[in-house]
């Protein structure tokens, strides 16, 4: 068997490389890890760049509503961990390639998660060495609830669309930051962000070239997302569904306090992610609804 990973990267065409046996569960794992230690970096010494005294309202606004929202990711990584294992089970005998992408991306949630837990526990420590609200324990055990089972392909792309809402809302943290140290900061766990995007259309990707996944589970998720007044709009839409079940976290921010919402440019990305894991190009929610409903049949 010849390894064609030659560094640490995002492996893309995943089903293709595990079909044609070019690489293993245990060289995706190395990938995996490699990739994940190359950009690891230290909550402590950020926090300890930042000066607290040069920060602004806004700064402070935008650190108290991302601390907030990052509390959801945890949820997130173990629900993945958790429905990726079962889906492996489940293709064992009939997709034994499709097996192995499931066991690829539950092996990966691990490092999503410990990812998630540096922009959790950085933000929220700043939140309370700025003496902001604190995040009482009540609230922190009703943002940890576990996002319920969803078909694979339309989880792993709502999780894609998460994570381009948040490379656009810290992105923009980080251009009205002043400080350097914040601006570090933002950028870091923009970046970081973009990254998780990427696994996600990865895997995403892997799904439909199995053929076991129609594609029309991709629209169907980036409709709800991009349909006027839908969930990329976050708490400003005007219907807020009651969710005993969970907590979004684009729900969750107080929009008063913080940045805008640039929807324009967070479809744009959710139009090139969708052409990435279906190979189908859209330009506009009326064209994503369109393919939707052609490919359900009506």
């Amino acid at each position: 068997m010849v390894n064609l990973i030659s560094r640490p990267n995002i492996v893309n065409q995943l089903y293709s490389i595990l079909a044609e046996q070019r690489s293993s569960l245990v060289d995706l794992i190395w990938e995996q890890h490699s990739f994940h230690e190359k950009r690891r970096w230290s909550a402590v010494e950020m926090i300890n760049a930042i000066n607290l005294e040069n920060l602004s309202e806004i700064d402070k606004a935008n650190i108290w509503n991302a601390g907030r929202a990052e509390l959801t990711t945890k949820p997130g990584a173990d629900r993945l961990a958790r429905l990726a294992d079962a889906e492996c089970r489940r293709w064992q005998q009939s997709n034994p390639v499709l097996a192995s992408v499931m066991q690829a991306c539950s092996t990966w949630s691990r490092y999503w998660n410990e990812e998630e837990s540096f922009h959790e526990s950085t933000l929220n420590r700043l939140s309370n060495l700025l003496g902001l609200e604190t995040v009482d324990d009540q609230i922190l055990i009703e943002f940890r609830k576990i996002f319920p089972d969803d078909d694979m392909l339309r989880t792993l792309v709502l999780l894609a669309i998460s994570e381009i809402t948040a490379i656009v809302n810290y992105s923009y943290c980080a251009s009205v930051a002043q400080d350097p140290g914040l601006k570090k900061l933002f950028k870091q766990i923009a970046a970081d962000e973009a990254q998780h995007m990427t696994y996600f259309i990865s895997f995403a990707k892997a799904l439909v070239d199995s053929q076991e996944y129609s594609p029309k589970g991709a629209f169907a998720v980036t409709y709800l997302f991009v349909r006027e007044g839908g969930e990329l709009y976050g708490s400003q839409r005007q219907h807020l569904e009651k969710r005993d079940s969970h907590v979004n976290w684009w729900d969750a921010l107080k929009y008063e306090m913080t940045i805008p919402d640039n929807i324009e440019r967070k479809q744009g990305m959710i139009f090139s992610a969708l052409r990435q894991i279906t190979g189908i190009e859209v330009n506009s929610a009326a064209e994503v609804e369109q393919k939707w409903l052609e490919l359900v049949g009506c």
